[in-house]
């Protein structure tokens, strides 16, 4: 699908961040890079091992699981939980993160057509904020509004949105979704706003 297949009525386009604007993994493998090396540092802890079990993880069970993993594997990893937890915030990136080049494409000739564009996410505020700061826009910036559904209510629920939409004075029928997730498909029937998945672009 390319922007010319989308309803030309449409006037807002909302976008998660992870997995649909860039890979979410881009983020989480440099965070577990730069963390596994703070550990060879103080405990001189096996790096490239301890990446290794962090990334696995993440693509076994999903990042929540990828911590407690390590501190399994290398014990001496748990007393600094607080100090990952806080790179997974705060951390500064060797590399910048990369939108997908379909998105990157679509969200210019969204721009260039003079209609709007949102990213609605859900998650830790400041990780995502941190996220987007490190995210290569190519100018976009400028154009996006961000709204934060952790100050409301995380998607599904459809707060956020209906906030969005009282904002920018829209109306359901100006707005196209597109996401990558369960909540984002339920959020938008909640809203009575049309959908796409990521997949159809990529």
């Amino acid at each position: 699908m390319e922007y010319k297949d989308i309803d030309k009525r449409k006037t807002a386009f909302i976008f998660e961040l992870d997995d649909v604007l860039f890979p979410g993994k881009d983020y989480y493998f440099q965070v577990y890079y730069l963390f596994a090396n703070m550990l060879e540092y103080v405990e001189l802890t096996d790096a490239k091992a301890a990446t290794k079990v962090l990334t696995d993880t993440y693509i076994a069970e999903g990042k929540d699981a990828a911590f407690n993993n390590l501190a399994q594997q290398f014990p001496e990893a748990e007393q600094y939980r607080d100090k990952f937890e806080n790179q997974l915030l705060t951390a500064k990136l060797p590399l910048k993160l990369l939108l997908y080049q379909n998105m990157l494409t679509l969200m210019q000739e969204i721009v260039v057509d003079r209609k709007k564009l949102f990213i609605v996410t859900n998650g830790n505020i400041q990780e995502q904020i941190n996220k987007i700061k490190q995210t290569e826009w190519h100018g976009l910036e400028k154009y996006l509004r961000c709204y934060f559904a952790e100050e409301t209510a995380p998607k599904p629920e459809p707060d956020v949105i209906e906030l969005l939409m009282k904002d920018n004075n829209l109306q359901r029928r100006d707005i196209i979704m597109i996401g990558n997730s369960q909540a984002d498909i339920l959020c938008a029937e909640a809203c009575g706003v049309d959908y796409i998945n990521v997949e159809e672009f990529l």
